[in-house]
């Protein structure tokens, strides 16, 4: 078994923000292995909020031992981004020494497109209008807060796109006096859920209140040892690759999830295609999909996935699975 690591860097359509800073590119961490003539591949996002950065996950993929089997895998890396694009290119190289797709050797249905959400960067409200009106065709829109003048942005893009639904993200940027004040106003404004309003770690006050906004959990959850912190405080997940440590582990936590009665949001970091497609996967039938990377960038991987009218269509066999 060969293992090589790149370092690529796609440039962004537009800055991005959240509540935590604004970048203009993405750089992501490429994983091929090469066994008995194919070649699989996985893409993570080195996430510094969890503490990485693109050479430590290197670091951390190249001195994996030579050779391991996926089950192996999850115990030799921990949850996180190094894990991911090393689980998903396993996958991959999988499927193709089998001839068989992903689905089948996972024990899934045939995947179909999901609706996924479009993302409008934290900026003014007059820009989050401009950018809503622009992207008002698009079925689900996904609204970033940051606290002081949520209300204004929110009303902003609810001009700017009056038919879309909303969902929003503050990224731990609210408290629990913020989510008070603001979640019976962006209800009114039809927003129908919000990500991570508190700090993970800080959000033990989501179990003292009606929560009349229903809360995904994004930073407090990562895999399936996330669940029981959950309890009381929270009405949904978001599940992301590059916080789970791959498909397998999505798999388990959405299975495992679904048991415990919350809805499933599959979401996803800003990458290109290669890290959407497994994740294509893991959204089949859910609550909420957000898979819309590669839609952020000024230019994608060639073979990327399809984006259209009825949402994000499962990856090609000349991309990934």
């Amino acid at each position: 078994m060969i293992l090589r690591v790149f370092r690529e860097v796609f440039p962004l359509a537009q800055p991005f923000t959240i509540s935590r800073g604004s970048r203009t590119e993405a750089v992501v961490v490429r994983v091929e292995i090469e066994s008995d003539g194919a070649i699989g591949q996985g893409e993570c996002v080195p996430y510094p909020r969890y503490g990485e950065t693109v050479a430590g996950v290197m670091d951390q993929i190249t001195g994996l031992p030579a050779s391991f089997t996926r089950q192996e895998l999850q115990n030799l890396l921990a949850p996180g981004a190094a894990r991911n694009a090393v689980d998903c290119a396993m996958w991959d190289l999988e499927a193709k020494l089998k001839g068989r797709p992903v689905w089948q050797l996972a024990g899934l249905s045939e995947p179909g497109s999901e609706v996924t959400a479009y993302t409008l960067s934290l900026d003014t409200p007059e820009n989050m209008e401009a950018a809503a009106r622009k992207n008002s065709h698009r079925p689900l829109l996904k609204t970033k807060l940051g606290g002081t003048g949520d209300v204004a942005r929110i009303e902003a893009v609810r001009r700017g796109a009056p038919g879309a639904k909303i969902i929003v993200d503050a990224n731990e940027g609210w408290s629990i006096e913020t989510y008070g004040e603001l979640a019976p106003v962006l209800v009114r404004l039809g927003v129908e859920m919000v990500e991570q309003p508190l700090p993970a770690g800080e959000d033990e006050a989501l179990t003292d209140i009606e929560r009349v906004l229903p809360v995904c959990a994004d930073e407090s959850c990562h895999d399936r040892s996330s669940l029981a912190k959950l309890v009381g405080k929270y009405d949904m997940i978001n599940i992301k690759l590059d916080k789970t440590g791959g498909l397998t582990e999505a798999l388990a936590l959405k299975e495992e999830a679904e048991r415990a009665g919350y809805h499933i949001m599959v979401g996803c970091m800003v990458g290109s295609s290669l890290a959407m497609a497994p994740a294509v996967l893991v959204a089949q039938g859910c609550a909420v999909t957000d898979l819309d990377g590669p839609l952020l960038l000024a230019h994608d991987r060639p073979d990327g996935l399809k984006y259209d009218q009825v949402g994000v269509h499962p990856a090609t066999k000349s991309l990934w699975g």
